[in-house]
C-alpha cells in the first residue's frame, strides 16, 4: 500500500491533567481504537505501526504510511432473490429498480446482475467499485469513535468557549492537532478545530506554544521545545533509570510497586528524582504502616537496605528541574514528617488496648444485614477452625488455632487499620506479639487473609493455614447459602478469590482434607442461619479449579476428565492430570476413550441400576470371557497402582484392556435377547468401567 503519497500521521487531544491511575488504559486505547479503525478503512495497511502517548495533559498516537485517501474497492453487492428481483419475463420488478436506485444504479445494469447460489435459492449480484473514503473523513470517523469508546472512569460536563454548549469528557479540552506529515488534517471533536499548535511542559516549556512542523517531528519538539516526554513508556523507563541511580548512589534499593510507577509516571511530563530523609525516631514504628503512608499518601518511593528492611531516606519524583533542589527536597520532608508522626501515634495509642480487649467490640461492627455482626462472625471461624483443626490433629494445634480464630478480626477496631484498611491483619500481628502471645499465633494472625490475591504467599504455619481456611471457607458457605452469588463480573465480596484461595491452600499444603467433608464441616458453625450449600460451593470451586488449571495449559478435554469425578483430595489433581496427559498419548488411548465412552451410553440407557457383578458361568462367547479374565488379572494390579497414587502407572496397567474390548465390542451383542445374559454383559461392563475411570473419565477424551 505504501505510495509517495502516503505519509506518517499525528493526532494529539490536549487536556487538562487526566486521572493518573487511568492514563495508561485511557492512552493505549486512544491509539488503539484510532489505529484499528484507519486501517479497516483502508487508510493504513496492517501492518501499519501505531505509537500511542499518553501524558498529564496530552493523549496522542503516531501511526506510519497513512494514505491521504483509501483505495477504490470492487465489491459483489446481493440485492435480493431472483424471484422477487425478476418477473415470468425475466424482466426487473418495481422491487429490483428500487434496490438498484437505492445502490446509486439503474435499470441499465439489469443485464450485467448475476444470478448466483444464496442457500437454497438463486440471488442477483451487482459487481460495483466503492470509492475509497478520503483521510480527513477517515479519521473524523477514527475519531469519533475512539473518543465514544475510551475507557473513562468519571466524565465531566463543562462549558464551551461559546457560553452556551456543554461537553462531556474525562477533562476540559483546549486544543487538537492532526497531521499528515506537514499537512494539517481538517478534523473536529469536543468543540475544537484541528490545527499544528500544542503546549508544553506547564513551567519548564521553553515556548508557552508549540508549532510542531510534522507528524514525524512531534515527540523530539516536545522533548527539546516542550520538556515533555510524551510517550507514557518511555517516561516510565526514564523514571525507573532515576529511581535505581538515585538508590544505588545511597546503596539501597527503591520498593518494588509497579502500580506507584504508572501513576507517577502519569503525574509528570518529565520526571526528576530527589532523594529525601526522615527522622530516625519514627523507624521504630512497623515498617508496613510507613511504606504506605509514603505510597498511597505522598506518591514516594522508600528506600530498603540489602536485608529488605525500611531506611529513613526515601525517593520523590519531581515534575520541576529547578537547578537548586534543596527547597523541592526541604519541602517534600516537611510534607512527610506530620503524616509518619500520625502513623507513630496510631501505633503507640494502639498498643494501649490488648486485641483480646477489642474482641467485644465486634460485636457492634455489622458484618451482613443476614449473617450478623463481625463478632458473630469471629464466633463462626473458630468453630470452623476448630472443626478443620481436629481433622489435622487436634490437641496443641487446636488451642493455638482457636486463640487465633478468636484473635484475627480484632485489629480492625485499631486507629491504625482505620486509617489504612490495607494493614488488617499485618498489625494484628505486630499486637499480638506486644501482647505476649505465641510467634505461631501471631503469625497466624497476620497471614489469616492469605492468600490475598494471584501468586501471593499461603500463610506460613499451620496454625494460619487453618485460619485462612476457615476464614474463607465461612465468607463461602455463608454467602452461598443465603444465596448471595456471584453474578456476570459482580462479585463483591470476592467470592471468585476466595475460591481459589481455598483451592491454593488444599492443592499446595492441607492435601488430606476432602473438599465436601471441608464444606459439610463449616455448615453447623450457622446454625439455621442458612441452607446447605455444599452442592454448589463445591461445584462453584471446582469451576474456579478448571480455570485455573486451563491457564496454566491444560487441555480442555485433560482438565474436564479428571474433574469429571469431583476428586476430593485436590493435591491429587496435578499427579491425576499428569497421568492423564501420558495416557493420552498412549497408541492404545483413542480406541481405549472411544470404547469408554460407548460404555457410559450404553449402561445411560438401561432403566434400573447395572451392577458391577460378573457371574462366570454366564460369560457364553469366547470375546467376553477374554475380556473377563483380563479385567480379573489387570484390575487389581491398576486399583493397586491407584491406592497407591501411582496414577500413571495404573493408566499403563489399563491400557492392556484394548485388544479384549475391542473383540467384545466386535464379536457381542451387550443387549441379548435373554434377560440373564444381557444383565450379565452389562455387569461385565459396568465393572470394567468402574476399573477403567477412577484415576479420570476417559471418556471425555474421546473425539
Amino acid at each position: 500500500m505504501t505510495s509517495a503519497s502516503n505519509k506518517n500521521l499525528l493526532l494529539e487531544l490536549f487536556v487538562e491533567e487526566l486521572p493518573p491511575k487511568a492514563l495508561k488504559k485511557l492512552g493505549e486505547a486512544f491509539a488503539a481504537v484510532l489505529a484499528d479503525s484507519l486501517k479497516a478503512q483502508g487508510l493504513a495497511a496492517a501492518d501499519a505501526v501505531a505509537t500511542p502517548f499518553a501524558s498529564p495533559r496530552r493523549l496522542a498516537m503516531h501511526l506510519t504510511d497513512v494514505a491521504p485517501k483509501a483505495a477504490d474497492r470492487s465489491v459483489q453487492q446481493k440485492l435480493m432473490p431472483v424471484a422477487v428481483a425478476l418477473d415470468a419475463s425475466g424482466n426487473a420488478t418495481p422491487a429490483l429498480l428500487k434496490k438498484l436506485a437505492g445502490v446509486g444504479a439503474d435499470a441499465s445494469v439489469v443485464p450485467q446482475l448475476k444470478k448466483l447460489p444464496d442457500g437454497k435459492a438463486e440471488a442477483l449480484f451487482l459487481d460495483m467499485v466503492v470509492p475509497g473514503v478520503a483521510l480527513a473523513e477517515g479519521l473524523q470517523k477514527a475519531l469519533d469513535e475512539a473518543l465514544a469508546k475510551l475507557p473513562i472512569p468519571k466524565v465531566m460536563t463543562y462549558q464551551l468557549a461559546d457560553g452556551w454548549s456543554d461537553v462531556k469528557f474525562v477533562r476540559p479540552a483546549h486544543s487538537l492537532l492532526a497531521l499528515h506529515g506537514a499537512d494539517v488534517v481538517q478534523v473536529y471533536a469536543l468543540g475544537l478545530n484541528a490545527g499544528r499548535e500544542t503546549r508544553g511542559h506547564r513551567f519548564e516549556a521553553a515556548v508557552e506554544r508549540l508549532q510542531i512542523e510534522s507528524a514525524d517531528s512531534y515527540a523530539q519538539q516536545l522533548a527539546e521545545q516542550g520538556a515533555v516526554i510524551a510517550s507514557f513508556t518511555e517516561r516510565r523507563a526514564e523514571l525507573l533509570r532515576q529511581l535505581q541511580a538515585a538508590a544505588a548512589k545511597e546503596g539501597l534499593t527503591p520498593i518494588e510497586d509497579e502500580a506507584l510507577l504508572d501513576e507517577v509516571t502519569a503525574l509528570v511530563e518529565r520526571p526528576n528524582v530527589l532523594t529525601c530523609q526522615f527522622e530516625t525516631e519514627f523507624l521504630t514504628v512497623p515498617q508496613e504502616c510507613l511504606i504506605l503512608t509514603m505510597k498511597a499518601n505522598q506518591k514516594y518511593f522508600p528506600l530498603l537496605d540489602g536485608e529488605g528492611r525500611l531506611t529513613h531516606k526515601f525517593l520523590v519524583v519531581s515534575n520541576i528541574k529547578p537547578a537548586d533542589a534543596s527547597a523541592v527536597i526541604g519541602g517534600n520532608e516537611r510534607v512527610v514528617r506530620p503524616r509518619l508522626s500520625d502513623a507513630k501515634f496510631f501505633f503507640d495509642q494502639d498498643r494501649k488496648k490488648s486485641l483480646a480487649d477489642r474482641v467485644p467490640g465486634l460485636a457492634k461492627v455489622v458484618y451482613h444485614g443476614k449473617l450478623g455482626t463481625q463478632g458473630e462472625r469471629v464466633d463462626r471461624v473458630r468453630a470452623i477452625a476448630k472443626a478443620i483443626a481436629e481433622m489435622l490433629g487436634g490437641g496443641a494445634l487446636s488451642a493455638q488455632v482457636d486463640q487465633a480464630a478468636h484473635l484475627a478480626k480484632a485489629d480492625l477496631l485499631t486507629d491504625m487499620v482505620g486509617e489504612f484498611p490495607e494493614l488488617q491483619g499485618i498489625m494484628g500481628g505486630y499486637y499480638a506479639r506486644h501482647d505476649g502471645l505465641a510467634e505461631a499465633v501471631a503469625f497466624a494472625i497476620e497471614d489469616h487473609y492469605k492468600p490475598r490475591f494471584a501468586g501471593d504467599e499461603l500463610p506460613r504455619n499451620e496454625v494460619g493455614l487453618i485460619v485462612a481456611l476457615a476464614d474463607k471457607l465461612e465468607t463461602l458457605v455463608g454467602l452461598f447459602g443465603i444465596g448471595q452469588l456471584p453474578t456476570g463480573d459482580k462479585d463483591p465480596f470476592a467470592l471468585r478469590r476466595h475460591a481459589l484461595g481455598v483451592v491454593r491452600m488444599l492443592s499446595e499444603r492441607a492435601g488430606s482434607l476432602g473438599l465436601d467433608a471441608l464444606i459439610q464441616a463449616a455448615v453447623p458453625a450457622f446454625g439455621s442461619q442458612i441452607q446447605d450449600p455444599t452442592a454448589a460451593l463445591a461445584e462453584f470451586i471446582f469451576d474456579r479449579l478448571a480455570g485455573a488449571l486451563r491457564e496454566q495449559g491444560y487441555s480442555a478435554k485433560e482438565v474436564d476428565a479428571v474433574l469429571a469425578l469431583r476428586p476430593q483430595r485436590l493435591a491429587d489433581v496435578g499427579q491425576r492430570l499428569a497421568a492423564v496427559r501420558t495416557f493420552a498419548a498412549l497408541p492404545e488411548a483413542e480406541s481405549l476413550a472411544a470404547a469408554n465412552k460407548r460404555i457410559a451410553n450404553i449402561l445411560k440407557k438401561v432403566e434400573t441400576p447395572v451392577e458391577a457383578r460378573i457371574d462366570a458361568a454366564l460369560l457364553t462367547e469366547a470375546a467376553e470371557q477374554h475380556l473377563a479374565t483380563a479385567l480379573k488379572n489387570v484390575q487389581p494390579i491398576a486399583d493397586s497402582l491407584f491406592h497407591a497414587g501411582q496414577y500413571e502407572a495404573s493408566l499403563r496397567e489399563l491400557a492392556m484392556l484394548k485388544g479384549p474390548v475391542d473383540a467384545f465390542f466386535d464379536g457381542v451383542m451387550v443387549n441379548a435377547e435373554d434377560p440373564a445374559l444381557r444383565a450379565n454383559r452389562l455387569g461385565l461392563l459396568k465393572t470394567l468401567h468402574e476399573a477403567m475411570n477412577r484415576v479420570a473419565d476417559l471418556s471425555r477424551l474421546a473425539s
